[in-house]
């Protein structure tokens, strides 16, 4: 099945993400003040988010809102609450890296898709098939693989399932998305945000 490639654009704040959209976006993915791995980036307060998915809605744009803190104990009854807030708001997608945080999205708001972001480190199609298999809708590869391996991933799982590739963007000084040399480095904890 011939598929066209969704462009998806990161969006800072309101106004990125009205451009992005202005200027032929398919998709956008944001992140709110907390739970997403942009600690120091603008972010989106609930206000904006929920006039950007309206605006981009409005133009036949999707959005994608990012969840992917690899969490803590303290951080669930946030990451509930949180995820009860944007059931409210009908995104597209949530983009998800942790497996505790994914059976909470299943639980809280089951209609929207969960795809698994990069952070959750897929680098075979046996990873992509476990989150497929858990209803997950997409798996952002890992940042390293190579076209060729992308190709034997696609060609090794359901038809329906999507693969999602960075094809410009900051890859961390850590194998994928697990920065522990800049954590070590910096004493900002990447997978917290920071």
């Amino acid at each position: 099945m011939a598929r066209h490639p969704e462009l998806l654009i990161p969006a800072s704040s309101l106004e990125v993400l009205k451009t992005a959209v202005i200027f032929g976006a398919d998709a956008v993915y944001i992140g709110g003040e907390a739970f997403g791995l942009r600690a120091k980036a603008k972010n989106f307060s609930s206000e904006d988010m929920r006039a950007g998915i309206a605006f981009a809605h409005e133009h036949d744009v999707k959005v994608y809102v990012t969840v992917n803190i690899l969490a803590h104990n303290q951080d669930l009854p946030g990451v509930r609450e949180y995820l009860k807030e944007l059931k409210e708001m009908s995104p597209d997608a949530l983009i998800i890296a942790d497996p505790g945080i994914f059976e909470m999205a299943r639980e809280i708001c089951p209609e929207i898709e969960r795809h698994i972001s990069t952070q959750a480190n897929n680098t075979n199609y046996t990873a992509y098939r476990f989150w497929w298999e858990q209803g997950a809708k997409r798996v952002v590869s890992a940042r390293e693989l190579s076209l060729e391996e992308i190709r034997e991933i696609r060609e090794n799982i359901p038809e329906e399932m999507e693969i999602e590739s960075f094809i410009h963007g900051a890859m961390c000084i850590s194998y994928s998305g697990r920065c522990l040399l800049s954590n070590y480095f910096t004493g900002r904890d990447a997978n917290q945000g920071a």
